[in-house]
């Protein structure tokens, strides 16, 4: 397997809409959490229930406790952005590795972990490789991973799916038949969650993956903005205008979102037959509706598309999350030692019983014991077997290119910009 590391992203997701502590508590006013905490903040999605035991978990034995704070997942960038220099600042933080964390390296702001790693190899030794390199930064190690590999699938309801006499598609012609037939049916081919953005970026990932192959996005993502405008990208430009022209979101989609639950509950009340999605998508409807879960949710490789450059085995989504560390923390030795729960058989059993997927080198042995065994075996067949494993856009440029890329591709899918447009939008996005 080569999984091809560029800088990974992904709104990694859930439902959960509340602080579950409030972000004025996660400081001392020096920059990191003082006193006996640790304050370790993460994305606030369905997941959260895992982190939660794990960190109950080391609170047992441990006189420093872990206090964990969550934001939002529709928030978590921005807010993390806002407070990561700040005496809000946490200890430790969730990141998707490499251009998402890149900045605060430059800034001085974390702390590489090659001495954590020097004295328990294991904190890296119990990765997959290609996966923790992903946060290597100027060959220092800047992240461990945690929860897990999350590549975008093609998620379906088998029984709106069984009405309509449509398979999951195989190529780019099933997926164009199936939302005509789905259209007759009165039911919307594929739900969307464009309220959020980072959804409706997936379709230009996976099309402009099998459309042109990952070299094109490496190279824009390089510096050469001649990319964008090849007949690679306009011929992937035109089948997304032709898919969105096909009605295949319906009409409705950018007042929709994933992140309050409003995407999932179309899939899973057979409102819509298809989404787009993260791996996490299992642990957000298990968490929602676990009968659905259990009975009718399907899933599928993004369809080929004959005559592309990309092989149809290639995956988007993200490599891992990763934990990183502030500098100013005041409890290394036991932010070392929280961390090693991260390869902790506790920690593959909590993450596979709800459907995630760890890239420990051990985590092939617990398969049979996840949520859903053959949905798990899917996933990680699929990530050992990728020609190569490209990382969301707006994490494999710096943080200041997210909100141009987001709006870049909302405006294309809603036809507020052409296709000259959002050429013009990508060449102007600042590069690493």
């Amino acid at each position: 397997m080569k999984i091809r590391v560029q800088r990974p992203r992904l709104l990694a997701g859930g439902v959960t809409l509340v602080l579950a502590l409030t972000l004025s508590a996660c400081g001392d006013g020096e920059g990191a959490s003082g006193g006996d905490e640790i304050h370790v903040l993460v994305y606030g999605d369905a997941t959260n229930k895992v982190e939660k035991k794990l960190v109950d978990s080391f609170n047992k034995t441990s006189d420093v406790k872990v206090v964990l704070d969550t934001i939002p997942g529709a928030d978590y960038q921005q807010k993390l952005q806002t407070i990561i220099s700040t005496p809000q600042a946490p200890d430790v933080f969730f990141n998707w590795g490499g251009g998402s964390i890149q900045p605060y390296v430059k800034a001085g702001l974390l702390m590489p972990l090659d001495d954590f790693i020097a004295k328990d190899p294991g904190l890296k030794d119990n990765f997959l490789p290609s996966v923790f390199n992903t946060a290597v930064v100027d060959g220092a190690s800047y992240g461990v991973p945690m929860r897990g590999t999350q590549p975008v699938l093609l998620f379906h309801n088998k029984q709106v799916l069984r009405d309509a006499g449509v398979e999951a598609p195989k190529t780019w012609d099933d997926l164009l038949a199936a939302v005509k037939t789905l259209k007759g049916k009165g039911v919307t081919p594929i739900a969307l969650g464009g309220g959020d953005k980072w959804t409706t970026m997936m379709w230009f990932e996976y099309l402009y993956d099998r459309v042109a192959g990952p070299e094109l996005f490496q190279k824009a993502l390089d510096g050469d903005k001649a990319a964008w405008e090849s007949a690679d990208s306009k011929k992937a430009l035109s089948m997304i205008r032709e898919l969105v022209g096909a009605g295949a979101f319906g009409t409705n989609f950018d007042s929709v979102k994933f992140t309050d639950g409003g995407s999932p509950a179309l899939l899973s009340s057979g409102k819509a037959a298809f989404e787009l999605m993260g791996s996490w998508a299992y642990a957000t409807q298990q968490d929602a509706d676990k009968e659905f879960a259990e009975k009718n949710l399907g899933y599928s490789a993004f369809p080929a598309i004959a005559g592309g450059k990309g092989d149809a085995a290639n995956l988007v989504g993200n490599t891992n999350n990763f934990y990183s560390v502030l500098k100013k923390t005041k409890h290394p030795e036991e932010v070392a030692a929280f961390l090693k729960l991260m390869y902790s058989d506790q920690f593959v059993e909590e993450q596979l019983a709800v459907g995630n997927l760890p890239t420990t080198v051990n985590t092939e042995k617990f398969l049979p014991g996840s949520a859903n065994p053959e949905y798990s075996a899917y996933q990680f067949d699929l990530v050992k077997n990728a020609p190569s494993f490209q990382v969301s856009w707006d994490q494999a440029y710096p943080p200041a290119a997210i909100t141009p890329i987001h709006t870049a591709v909302q405006q294309f899918f809603s036809g507020q910009i052409d296709e000259g447009g959002f050429i013009q939008a990508m060449q102007a996005l600042p590069t690493v």
